[in-house]
């Protein structure tokens, strides 16, 4: 908190989130959209850091 590279650490994070969420959310077992529902939070929540 309070570095200078906090918001483009989570900006990286956000898209890393997204992307894991976007692979998960392809498949249809029950773990797999838990874990594409998770990332999305994530990203999400790094989103609303970097701004």
């Amino acid at each position: 908190m309070g570095s200078a590279q906090a918001r483009q650490l989570c900006s990286i994070c956000a898209e890393i989130c997204e992307a894991c969420g976007n692979e998960c959310g392809k498949h249809q077992t029950e773990h797999c959209q838990e874990c594409a529902r998770i990332c999305k939070e994530c990203a999400e929540q790094c989103r609303k850091m970097a701004a």
